[in-house]
């Protein structure tokens, strides 16, 4: 693995996002002097917090996996995540609500939900499951270290025998056809494809491999921190604090010094110079390649995942179909991936992920009060509407939106909200996001493992990228993994306990 030359004593990590944290944690785990510096007041990036009234709304993910991921990173400074955030392990982890007015407990137990496929299919669907669920845990073991939680060099490095294990298990087809050699029932494969989205690609188009976020979500638990996912990120920069971490706040980075192929220091927008031994850029990657002066050569251009509306409402009441999670799935399934990615029209029959986060933390509303979070897949601003569209679109799908909600049997939905937050494409491009949106650079194949934007920066050897944008990718698991890979890009993965 290559590292970064040169002394590398002092590390300023712009942005305090997850990934910015995590890195941060692992540097000061090596014995790293680390100086954060965040454009917002406090921590969080994506993951971050708006109050509504007496209403507390997560900007960003809703849907915690994988937290020994998180525990890594506290473990790094002699900290532990259950020290600073209380989790819930969400029984069931999803509730599967179909067109046809059937419904399904997705359960991350095997044997729970082994009953309820049961249950909702038959026992040869249920059989179906147990293959399904072996087959992933066998997929996550074929890959996890090889070719997520690891930092690529070179394409060569995907010459070794996982490689062959992956192929043997299929990896390389095409995930609704494998997904399909297990289960018949089409609304039970579904529950372990709409994942794809996550990555960009629709299931028919998606590899076979990432298959491993089904398995994230379906078998290995889905967790819910108390305060909200906010939690995660507040809990990390207390940690880094208590480890000898300086934060600056509300300072935005707006250059960085260079001499003889290093940046030798920082620059705030208030004029401040931070000198440095190396930066981790943590930012958007369009932010961070205006901070570089380019953008890297690459021979086609990049592709970005589908964005999202997002509406948050609090409410006077509430719905009792309704999980902590709630995937509304519409009728329409493959003609809804080719609006969201090919045609880019919006959703004629919109498959929705509904959020409850008071289902577990009441707090996080006034009394007698409920927060929902409903999130609608919709076209990038490359492929769709243009983000100065959604100026005047917003509203009306706003609305189309909640009318929707309310055939699928929320009845009352807009008269019960008492505060309200729409986010849509033109507000991600004001953060920042390429392409309007929240997900990032799309995992096809030409931009997973090796072929993704990569974390060192040529020219500068002693800068690293980390984010959904770069190695491994989007998702909470993958961005943690993100900053360890770029703190091990200074420390060569050498951590001093003391």
């Amino acid at each position: 693995m290559r590292t970064l030359p040169g002394p590398t004593d002092h590390v300023v990590v712009v942005g305090a996002g997850l990934s910015g944290l995590a890195c941060a944690l692992h540097l000061l785990g090596s014995g790293r002097r680390v100086t954060v510096v965040e454009r917002d007041s406090g921590p969080g990036g994506r993951a971050g917090r708006v109050r509504l009234g007496g209403f507390q709304i997560d900007t960003g993910p809703t849907v915690l996996t994988m937290p020994h991921l998180a525990d890594e990173a506290f473990a790094a400074v002699g900290d532990s995540l259950a020290a600073h955030v209380e989790l819930t392990s969400l029984h069931p982890a999803y509730r599967a609500a179909y067109a046809d007015g059937s419904a399904l407990d997705v359960h991350t137990d095997g044997e729970a939900m082994e009953d309820e496929v049961r249950r909702f299919a038959g026992p040869k669907e249920a059989a179906g499951y147990r293959g399904l669920r072996g087959w992933l845990e066998q997929l996550y073991k074929a890959q996890m270290r090889r070719f997520i939680d690891t930092n690529f060099d070179s394409p060569f490095q995907l010459l070794h025998p996982d490689l062959a294990r992956l192929a043997a298990l299929g990896g390389f087809g095409r995930l609704d056809r494998k997904i399909g050699h297990f289960l018949s029932d089409p609304r039970l494969r579904r529950v372990f494809s709409f994942q794809a989205l996550y990555a960009g690609v629709a299931p028919a188009r998606a590899l076979a491999a990432y298959a491993v976020i089904a398995y994230m979500d379906t078998v290995a638990g889905v967790w819910f921190p108390k305060g909200g996912m906010h939690a995660l990120p507040r809990g990390m920069a207390n940690a880094a604090t208590r480890a000898g971490a300086e934060f600056r706040w509300s300072a935005e980075v707006t250059s960085l010094e260079r001499s003889s192929g290093r940046v030798s220091a920082v620059r705030l927008a208030s004029g401040e110079r931070i000198a440095c031994d190396a930066v981790v850029l943590t930012c958007e990657l369009p932010t961070a390649h205006r901070l570089l002066g380019r953008a890297p050569r690459r021979p086609v251009r990049l592709r970005h995942s589908p964005s999202a509306v997002v509406l948050h409402a609090g409410t006077d009441r509430t719905w009792p179909g309704l999980a902590h999670h709630t995937l509304s799935f519409g009728a329409a399934w493959e003609g809804t991936f080719d609006e969201l990615t090919r045609s880019g029209r919006l959703m004629s029959d919109p498959s929705l992920l509904i959020t409850r986060p008071t289902t577990h933390d009441p707090g996080l509303a006034p009394p007698g009060g409920h927060l929902h979070y409903v999130l609608a897949p919709c076209p990038n601003t490359t492929v769709g509407p243009s983000a100065t569209a959604w100026r005047d679109l917003g509203p009306r799908y706003r609305d189309s939106l909640v009318a929707e909600l309310e055939r699928r049997g929320l009845d009352g939905f807009a008269d019960s909200i008492q505060e309200q937050q729409l986010v849509t494409p033109l507000d991600w491009s004001a953060q920042g996001h390429a392409a309007g949106s929240p997900f990032s650079v799309s995992h096809t194949f030409a931009q997973t493992g090796p072929f993704r934007p990569r974390n060192l920066v040529r020219d500068l050897e002693n800068v690293v990228l980390a984010g959904c944008g770069t190695t491994p990718g989007v998702g909470v698991p993958t961005v943690l993994i993100s900053g360890k890979l770029a703190a091990d890009r200074v420390t060569g993965g050498v951590h001093d306990p003391s």
